[in-house]
């Protein structure tokens, strides 16, 4: 298989996980799902588990938000009936997939993440650690705001990288994290961007490796020892989990912009008429000759 733009529309929704919210719960979808698995990871959990869990949440969180199985139960909804909303919302999105990963996502809806607790500084510190947003060599860096963190780029960058496995014969989980551990170095190193990269020239090694090493300082070695086995992994694309990787981390680069950008096509047309802003109900005829008599749009 090769990769198509029929995914591009899914990876789109899917990279909004870092701007949904809802109150009384602290950051975005990706952050929370990001603190989740490491947390879970820490506390003993399956690498093949929590990557399943963690992609399966994250799917259904395009359509349903913070509508999660723990919301749904919090509302009143039973186990199964939590589990067949969160599979319908799966099967919304999920049609440019590898149909037997999204089969597999469907079943690990049963188990969900639970809320991270207490996580070392090197994980907890990347949800305020900002992304650099657009930098270059001799030029002043491009401020686009609210700009995202590195919790948020490593939870969708994971997500990625573990939907588009398949097309590269890669393990999905073991694509997943990859993305999940790929920035453990920027707890201690704040985002300069390609413009403080190449300042940095023959020194940028040994920063990078220096911050890397007082993350890996504060997990236990055997887990230490497994970050680093991915992070010499995706140093290169030579493997197929890494080259899944590294399509997730690009794909996830220019859609992060790309947002900020398309903000200028959404016109009042689109609104209306393909989503319905003003949507069908017993009071839309009473809508509409208000609007009209207004003079909106």
């Amino acid at each position: 298989m090769t990769l198509a733009p029929e995914l591009l529309p899914l990876l789109r929704e899917l990279g909004d996980l870092k701007r949904i919210r809802s109150a009384g719960r602290d950051g975005t979808v990706a952050t929370r799902l990001f603190e989740a698995g490491w947390s879970a990871w820490l506390a003993g959990g399956s690498l093949d588990s929590i990557a399943a869990r963690a992609l399966a949440q994250g799917l259904a969180a395009a359509r349903l938000g913070d509508l999660d199985y723990v919301k749904l139960g919090e509302l009143g909804l039973a186990g199964g009936d939590r589990i067949a909303v969160l599979q319908r919302a799966i099967d919304a999105i999920a049609g440019p997939l590898d149909a037997d990963l999204v089969l597999t996502l469907k079943d690990a809806l049963a188990e969900p993440l639970d809320a991270a607790g207490a996580l070392p500084h090197p994980i907890a510190a990347l949800r305020d650690q900002p992304r650099a947003g657009v930098t270059g060599p001799g030029r002043p860096r491009i401020m686009l705001q609210p700009e995202e963190n590195h919790a948020e780029h490593s939870f969708v960058v994971a997500l990625y990288a573990g939907l588009l496995a398949p097309f590269y014969a890669a393990d999905p989980a073991h694509a997943f994290w990859h993305g999940m551990i790929h920035h453990l170095h920027s707890s201690a190193m704040p985002d300069a961007g390609y413009a403080g990269e190449v300042l940095l020239q023959d020194r940028l090694d040994q920063v990078i490796e220096r911050a890397r090493a007082l993350a890996l300082a504060q997990l236990d070695e055997g887990r230490a020892d497994i970050c680093r086995e991915h992070l010499a992994e995706i140093a290169a694309d030579s493997t197929a989990a890494a080259r899944a990787f590294h399509a997730g981390d690009v794909i996830d680069r220019v859609i992060e912009i790309e947002q900020h950008l398309k903000r200028s096509a959404v016109t009042m047309t689109v609104v209306l008429d393909q989503y319905g802003l003003v949507h069908d109900g017993p009071v839309k005829p009473f809508h509409d000759i208000v609007l009209r008599e207004i003079g909106l749009p």
